[in-house]
């Protein structure tokens, strides 16, 4: 079957999900689903350029001290362009881009989407033995280089990593060159990006974004944060971070302004309260803590900061009750939305503005669908097979829509475990649907998050969502942030709570709140306090650093 019925995508064959009969009729009348009519085929670089001829002065890029204007975007990315045809780069290629999140960042993925060409960011940071397995399994033409002379090290050693590729380092110089032309083509079913993320496998896979997926999210933040020219984003995200797209892109496509905010801002909330309002910046997202860190600043200063800011995004993570309540109470005037999705569904599929209301429950709601993403719960049977969820009951997320990803780059292995043909609308625009293996409900046309189905674990004979136990520790007013794992294996496996504090508290303090809640089973007896916990560079927890803690002098067991 083809990806898209009675559309120009490319022909490609999907395998079947094994469905239980009256599974589609079923599931597409409980599907939550919004549709609206967007531009997903026109080229953003026809937009900025349509920005640069009406108003060729306007700020596109704040970066500290240096600035773009909508026409100087432009002639950058005619520049870069210039340079990549000449090193032979066309439509369909695959280019890794190596550098800091930085004004030149833009550039570089207008200039390869003027080509066709599709944007791999490789970090900086990463060991060579991590970039050349992404190079190859990415099967990229070329490694472009914009580090810049604080990044020369890391430049370096990515350098030496894609000696099969080839390297092409930016100048510092650009400028002076024509506006190049709109397209005016279609670029709906062009390779927009890849982000590599950690794989099961031990190896990396890259999660493939077509350009409709990827237009489809940026307009569906445009209206439900209801953005405009007059407002600047914060590009905070980590480039290999899905985020970092349309924190980046969004205002360009309505003539806003993109204000790069460098880790070093980062470090300390001060530094980035600064930082934000030195840019007036009235849209920024964030992982939990770092939202956490932000608002406990701007009480302690008693909130004479963040006079720009309007809304507030929290992704990456589970938005626990207890800190929503302290962003609403720190930003009173500040809109707080809750976002969740897959890399492989062109980034957000859901977003919930966080009412009173949500404080008193047991889990923020991640929301209703954005635009154009229809979403399906089904639950598998011990033949193999799915069937629908029924109404509040809990079951497996799958994504379907504009929104679905390609699969995973140069993977087909991987790929068909995830992504299979759409058995539910037959006038899908991908004919694609993907298995995001979170754990779900449906209520009110609003989805409820309950973990990862791979976070299902089997201590002691009693099967549990680690998820769960985590939501019920969060709420405890002394938790700061919170994880749990499980140590050892068979019957030597057992539950380790890790936590760190705002305000003091014991590991006995901690097992009675829990012991009222949950049954035994599920309760840590073994606990490790942490000054912070051990994060990803995606500002996750990082649970396999949990695992590997081990006995440490701050470890308590109750």
């Amino acid at each position: 079957m083809t990806a898209a019925q009675g559309s120009t995508a490319p022909e490609r064959v999907w395998a079947d999900l094994p469905l239980a009969a009256g599974t589609v009729d079923r599931a597409n009348s409980l599907a939550l689903r919004r549709a609206r009519s967007l531009d997903t085929g026109t080229a953003l670089l026809d937009h900025v350029i349509r920005h640069a001829e009406t108003d060729p002065g306007r700020t596109a890029v704040v970066d500290g001290e240096r600035a773009l204007t909508y026409r100087t975007l432009v002639e950058d990315v005619g520049a870069v362009r210039g340079l990549l045809l000449a090193r032979g780069i066309g439509a369909g290629d695959v280019v890794a881009a190596v550098g800091t999140r930085s004004l030149e960042t833009p550039v570089v993925f207008l200039a390869l989407e003027s080509i066709g060409a599709s944007y791999l960011p490789v970090d900086p940071a990463w060991p060579a033995v991590r970039v050349r397995d992404v190079l190859g399994r990415a099967a990229a033409r070329l490694l472009l280089d914009y580090t810049g002379a604080e990044e020369a090290a890391n430049a370096a050693r990515s350098a030496a990593a894609a000696e099969n590729v080839g390297l092409l380092v930016l100048p510092t110089e650009r400028h002076g060159h024509a506006l190049p032309e709109r397209s005016g083509s279609d670029r709906s079913y062009e390779t927009r990006y890849t982000i590599f993320t950690s794989g099961t496998t031990g190896h990396p896979k890259g999660a493939t974004v077509e350009h409709q997926g990827m237009l489809n999210h940026l307009w569906a933040k445009v209206h439900d944060l209801s953005l405009g020219p007059d407002d600047a984003v914060a590009f905070t995200a980590p480039l290999v971070f899905d985020i970092s797209i349309w924190q980046m892109l969004c205002p360009l496509l309505i003539g806003g302004r993109t204000v790069v905010i460098r880790d070093s801002a980062l470090r300390l909330p001060r530094w980035l309260i600064g930082a934000l309002d030195a840019a007036e910046v009235s849209v920024v997202e964030l992982v939990p803590t770092v939202v956490g860190w932000l608002v406990d600043e701007v009480k302690r200063t008693g909130g004479a900061t963040l006079g720009s800011l309007r809304r507030l995004l929290s992704t990456g993570e589970e938005l626990h009750p207890g800190l929503a309540a302290r962003v609403l109470d720190a930003l009173p005037g500040v809109m707080v939305v809750n976002a969740y999705g897959p890399t492989e569904c062109s980034d957000d599929i859901t977003h919930h503005v966080v009412t009173q209301a949500d404080l008193a429950r047991g889990r923020i709601p991640v929301g209703s669908p954005v635009d154009n993403a229809s979403l399906y719960l089904l639950v598998q049977e011990q033949d193999s097979s799915w069937r629908a969820a029924g109404p509040g009951e809990t079951g497996e997320l799958f994504v379907g829509g504009v929104c679905v990803g390609l699969g995973y780059l140069n993977d087909p292995e991987v790929t068909g475990r995830a992504f299979f043909r759409d058995p539910f609308d037959p006038l899908s625009p991908t004919g694609r649907l993907y298995r995001t293996g979170d754990l779900a409900s449906f209520d009110a046309g609003l989805v409820h998050y309950s973990g990862r189905s791979d976070r299902q674990v089997k201590v002691a004979g009693v099967r549990m969502e680690l998820d769960e136990i985590e939501a019920v520790l969060s709420r405890h007013p002394g938790v700061e942030r919170c994880a749990v794992v499980v140590s050892g294996d068979g019957d030597h496996s057992e539950l380790v709570g890790h936590y760190s504090v705002r305000t003091p508290v014991s590991p006995e303090e901690l097992q009675k709140s829990l012991d009222a809640v949950l049954p035994p089973a599920m309760v840590p007896r073994r606990w490790h306090r942490w000054d912070a916990l051990p994060l990803t560079q995606n500002g996750k927890i990082d649970h396999r650093a949990l695992r590997a803690a081990g006995t440490t002098s701050g470890e308590e067991t109750s």
